[in-house]
């Protein structure tokens, strides 16, 4: 039986640093395959900003042709302002996959910590240590690259227990009774 390999792109959106991440899932194997982080200047307008972040996801879609992606969903901040810039970092990110035709997953920061850690309450710099121990990696890598190969990590899982695809539909849940 010959396993099919998917390409995952995790985004961990920001408008200052949007880290991303691309992993290969064969089975239950998981294989590092790049990672970086787009960095904006924060003295440009916002408008130059959000136009940085969707040329730089534009360029890792096109370079490694990922299958799925995930993303991290916005968490309640109290600076209404800084959500409300998330908001627009995290939606052009959105835009650049489903251009591509990208199947895309939200995931909570809480879903992504369990995912990697176990909890949903771990440090980052624990999410950090075990994004480098499942994929491998030789050092640690840099701070939102490492939280979007941990989005990644936790859209292999979902994939695990994804509904089956039929004709290019899914197929849906019975719901009992």
């Amino acid at each position: 039986m010959l396993l099919e390999t998917l390409c995952v792109l995790g985004i961990d959106p920001g408008t200052r640093i949007t880290g991303w991440g691309v992993v290969e899932k064969c089975g239950a194997t998981l294989r590092h395959v790049d990672n970086g982080a787009i960095i904006t200047r924060s003295k440009e307008p916002l408008s130059d900003r959000l136009k940085v972040i969707h040329d730089g996801l534009d360029a890792v879609i096109r370079r490694h042709r990922p299958t799925v992606a995930g993303i991290e969903s916005i968490f309640v901040s109290r600076n209404v302002a800084s959500a409300l810039k998330l908001g627009h970092a995290r939606g052009v990110a959105m835009v650049v996959a489903a251009n591509h035709g990208l199947e895309i997953s939200e995931f909570v920061p809480q879903a992504v910590k369990r995912a990697v850690v176990g909890t949903g309450r771990a440090e980052k710099s624990q999410v950090q240590e075990m994004v480098r121990m499942i994929l491998g990696l030789p050092e640690i890598p840099q701070e939102d690259a490492a939280d979007a190969l941990a989005v990644a990590i936790a859209r292999c899982q979902r994939l695990q227990i994804d509904l089956p695809v039929v004709s290019g539909k899914r197929a849906r849940r019975r719901r009992p009774g």
